[in-house]
């Protein structure tokens, strides 16, 4: 995917006030119009140029593209990371924001987020609903836990320029919880204006990369490391899980790649994952002379050919 530089589209730079970015825009689009420009590639500069002020006079999605722009560097593919935005918190219902044509770049970032706020006509107006991801550990998905969450907010300052505002909630995660589920937070949205009640804060579950689990909807897998004996013969071996440790059965004849099911033991929801464990063989290594003198006996005392079947 290839990256933007929406403030090199705009032609300002990236500390640029709302204001500045306003008037940029203003001026380039009465350039690049299709309708009066005679440059050549007006039509595609005018959509580009849209695309970037979309992004940029909208304090959130400023925001969260410059976090974002950390990540990329000149002369790469760009591949957005597994835990953008996280922490971040935007209003709106989460429902789309109408754009569309835009790049595979902004539908990637942007095709989900903002939305108009829920109101009432009248004096009363309810506050809009928010919006924000958070990591949780998968330990916290089996067991449940209260988590202090640090959220951040994009917001305009007195001088025109985008800042963030920090905020800790303790939030109670609850036993089960899935990937993409989301945690409802009454009252923690936008104030309501002339007495109307506050929008709510709406809370999607990530799962933290772990170093031993991959995480598949409810599911949990693990892959496990075994000896070549261990698996002709088959043994029992003790194994991790985010629940604890367990005793696993490995049948003989286990080849690379088999996968054992324990049943009901991966996330606890209803109904509850599985926990697979995936089989892979490892080969000891022969640093010393009795070694390669055992695989080399290996080699003379077994019939075994495993390109047998390829013929040459």
């Amino acid at each position: 995917m290839e990256f933007q530089d929406y403030y090199a589209v705009m032609g300002v730079e990236r500390n640029a006030s709302q204001d500045d970015i306003k008037r940029s825009y203003r001026k380039l689009a009465r350039k690049y119009h299709p309708d009066v420009s005679k440059e050549p590639d007006a039509e595609a500069r005018f959509k580009t140029l849209g695309e970037a002020y979309a992004v940029l006079k909208d304090p959130e999605k400023r925001a969260s593209y410059d976090e974002l722009g950390a990540n990329w560097k000149s002369g790469e593919d760009f591949h957005r990371p597994t835990d953008w935005a996280a922490g971040f918190e935007f209003s709106g219902d989460g429902r789309g924001d109408g754009v569309h044509a835009y790049s595979e770049l902004f539908e990637s970032l942007f095709g989900q987020r903002s939305g108009a706020p829920h109101s009432r006509s009248g004096f009363q107006t309810l506050g809009s609903d928010h919006h924000a991801k958070i990591q949780v550990e998968l330990e916290d998905a089996y067991r449940g836990a209260t988590r202090a969450i640090s959220l951040r907010a994009p917001e305009i300052d007195d001088t025109g320029h985008v800042t963030t505002k920090d905020r800790t909630l303790n939030v109670r995660i609850p036993k089960g919880v899935r990937p993409g589920q989301r945690i409802r937070l009454a009252g923690q949205g936008s104030p309501g204006l002339g007495g109307g009640a506050a929008g709510d804060l709406y809370l999607e579950i990530e799962i933290q990369p772990h170093r031993l689990y991959t995480i598949d909807d409810r599911d949990v897998h693990l892959t496990l490391p075994l000896t070549p004996w261990e698996a002709v013969l088959g043994t029992t071996v003790k194994i991790p899980t985010p629940a604890g440790a367990v005793d696993l059965k490995i049948p003989p004849d286990t080849h690379n790649g088999r996968k054992l099911r324990l049943k009901g033991r991966g996330i606890p929801s209803r109904p509850a994952g599985d926990f697979f464990v995936t089989a892979e063989l490892t080969l000891p290594p022969a640093n010393t002379a009795t070694d390669k003198d055992f695989y080399q006996k290996m080699q003379q005392d077994m019939n075994y050919d495993p390109r047998a079947h390829i013929e040459v």
